[in-house]
């Protein structure tokens, strides 16, 4: 892989589906994390399902939906990163056997990643195990559980017995790893030799509103994003082992005994108006920004939130036809 350019930045993730030993829900605007993952992300990125882990009343169906929900609005950024990758592995002649996702939630991308290579092996991991029965449930519905496994396990440490991977994907579940150099250089240690880490670290913030949307004070957005990068530092200064460093992707995956093959970064747009499933993860996202991090804004914020929120509102998200959803996800590629 060449190197193709490089995007910095946010912590969310869309994905969403990520997430490590302690994990956090969509990194402050939505989105492992997971992920799927994931979070490029939304208000709420997977801090929401990272620190779920820690909440014995967190409701996994309601989480798994959301993560599910985000997959299908992101998906062309999804398949954006899996076709780059395949095309690497082609060009080098190296057919994945195993692949693991680390940090799988509900197995969204584990089950693309199945598909992308008929050939290979997929391991679902993730420490909670109603997020991996899901996974376990939609490779069954899509005829994959011949090849799709699950294994419930912390990461890094998690991923002893499953054997070398020739895939390993990191999707914005890194930072929920409190030593993350250390976290890479143990996961670079399960790649079978010429395999391939894929890193989903940095971008840009997904936006969804217009900065001036006619009532409250322009610029909500960015006050939102600010109230969520405070509670991302908390909450990675909280983590076991916590340290911190400096987010040059590539050069820690150089430090990790990894060559690093290229940096690209990839464009989730969809465009006002909204699709029905667009429109779903947008109200979700402000309705999980406005319990999460209502408190840390000031009073007009908060009214301009839940006017936003209220169906009754004909300037409401559940009326407007301004809105998107507009973000840019890195990816650090990197090969044994």
């Amino acid at each position: 892989m060449a190197h193709d350019g490089h995007g910095n930045g946010t912590h969310d993730g869309h994905e969403g589906h990520g997430h490590g030993n302690h994990g956090h829900g969509d990194h402050g605007h939505g989105d492992h994390g997971h992920g799927d993952h994931g979070h490029g992300g939304s208000h709420t990125h997977a801090h929401a399902h990272a620190h779920a882990h820690e909440s014995k009343d967190l409701d996994w169906g309601a989480m798994a939906e959301y993560l599910e929900q985000r997959a299908t609005v992101f998906a062309p950024q999804y398949t954006g990163i899996i076709e780059d990758l395949k095309a690497d592995l082609l060009e080098r002649g190296h057919t994945p056997a195993r692949i693991i996702d680390a940090g799988a939630g509900p197995g969204i991308l584990t089950c693309r990643l199945a598909e992308a290579f008929p050939e290979a092996e997929a391991y679902a991991v993730d420490a909670a195990r109603p997020l991996l029965e899901r996974a376990q449930e939609r490779a069954k519905s899509q005829g994959l559980d011949g090849r799709v496994r699950t294994h419930e396990a912390e990461l890094p440490d998690g991923l002893d017995g499953i054997g070398p991977a020739d895939v390993i994907w990191l999707g914005q579940s890194l930072h929920h790893m409190g030593d993350q150099q250390a976290a890479l250089t143990r996961l670079a240690g399960a790649l079978a030799p010429g395999g391939v880490l894929v890193l989903l670290e940095g971008g840009l913030s997904t936006r969804f509103l217009p900065r001036d949307f006619g009532f409250g004070r322009p610029g909500l957005e960015n006050r939102i994003e600010a109230v969520r990068d405070n509670w991302f530092n908390e909450m990675r200064e909280s983590l076991d082992g916590a340290k911190r460093e400096t987010e040059h992707w590539p050069a820690m995956l150089a430090a990790a005994g990894l060559r690093p093959a290229a940096t690209r970064s990839y464009l989730v747009d969809r465009p006002a108006p909204p699709a029905p499933e667009a429109r779903a993860h947008i109200l979700d996202t402000f309705t999980r920004s406005r319990e999460m991090m209502g408190e840390h804004l000031d009073a007009e914020d908060r009214a301009a939130l839940d006017r936003l929120l209220d169906p009754a509102d004909e300037l409401s998200l559940h009326r407007r036809d301004d809105v998107f959803v507009l973000g840019v996800q890195s990816v650090h590629f990197a090969v044994k």
